[in-house]
């Protein structure tokens, strides 16, 4: 599973990139943790506002700062898918 937080290292981008690891270890899953920071590759993602997290591509939230739980629910849910 590949989860990608974009954003270009705001307090938001750093808190949601903390809040995924966090997530990634209580879920009990198996996860890269990727950051990016370039604007063409956030572009190329359909990242229109930051921060945003995607789980295997897929965008999963975008312009806010997820909760934990949330993050657990989508890594389930995209463990489920695979």
């Amino acid at each position: 599973m590949i989860i990608k937080v974009f954003g270009p290292g705001c307090s938001k981008c750093k808190e949601t990139e903390h809040i995924v690891h966090d997530a990634v270890e209580a879920s009990g899953m198996t996860a890269t943790v990727e950051k990016v920071t370039d604007l063409r590759d956030m572009m190329a993602a359909g990242v229109l506002s930051t921060p945003a997290v995607s789980i295997n591509g897929s965008l999963a939230c975008s312009g806010r700062v997820p909760s934990k739980e949330e993050v657990v629910s989508w890594i389930m849910t995209a463990a489920e898918k695979a």
